[in-house]
């Protein structure tokens, strides 16, 4: 597929720098290579992988611009997290942190980011079992359809708290995970519609006093 064809799958992909997508089509075809082997991702995404995989995931680092330094749970064939690896690849400081228990899948993470030069580090284990590990100072959390938001903060809450922001990719069952609890707690909570599905939300967490909207 011509560089010209993947700008034209979806805006989001329209202005990235050649070398970023040269680093996307590399991806792309090592996942098609791999998958043949290993299920990484759902069969009937395969033909849209530009809009439901690519372009989906570039909304979740659209979403806090300013942050450098990602850690991303469940991470299975890099989406989002290698992809927002991917983006920051030649800007310095840049580190994204993978969190992935399979090991077919992490040997697949490792494969891309080292053929991609990515900024990424694999971690292959539990998140339960990693984050007590992980120490590192974090600006962004990511994961996409990996549990119930109330989990998800639950497993980084200690990051949260010292004023890293949750992008969590929930489809239609966002709102209805949006429980009185967790929005009248200490978070502030938002949304953004999806710029790929229509049904689709990101779910953005953040430490109550972070933001100077939640104060409004």
């Amino acid at each position: 597929m011509s560089l010209a064809t993947i700008r034209a799958a979806h805006p989001l992909l329209a202005d990235l720098p050649e070398k970023t997508l040269q680093r996307f089509k590399i991806y792309a075809d090592l996942l098609e290579k791999w998958q043949r082997t290993v299920n990484l991702v759902g069969k009937s995404t395969l033909d849209d992988i530009w809009v439901r995989h690519f372009a989906d995931s570039l909304q979740v680092s659209q979403a806090v611009p300013e942050a450098r330094r990602w850690l991303d749970l469940g991470s299975g064939a890099g989406f989002p997290g290698l992809v927002t690896a991917i983006t920051f690849a030649d800007e310095p400081g840049a580190r994204v942190h993978l969190i992935e228990a399979d090991q077919r899948k992490c040997a697949f993470l490792q494969t891309v980011a080292r053929e991609t030069a990515a900024p990424a580090i694999i971690h292959c284990g539990r998140i339960e079992t990693i984050l007590p590990a992980l120490l590192e100072p974090i600006d962004a959390i990511s994961a996409r359809a990996l549990a119930p938001l109330e989990n998800l903060i639950l497993y980084v809450e200690k990051y949260i708290e010292k004023g890293a922001t949750g992008v969590f990719s929930k489809g239609k069952q966002a709102e209805a995970e949006l429980t009185l609890s967790l929005t009248a707690g200490k978070y502030f909570i938002t949304t953004i519609e999806s710029q790929t599905c229509s049904t689709a939300r990101l779910v953005l967490v953040k430490q109550r006093g972070s933001w100077g909207m939640d104060q409004i």
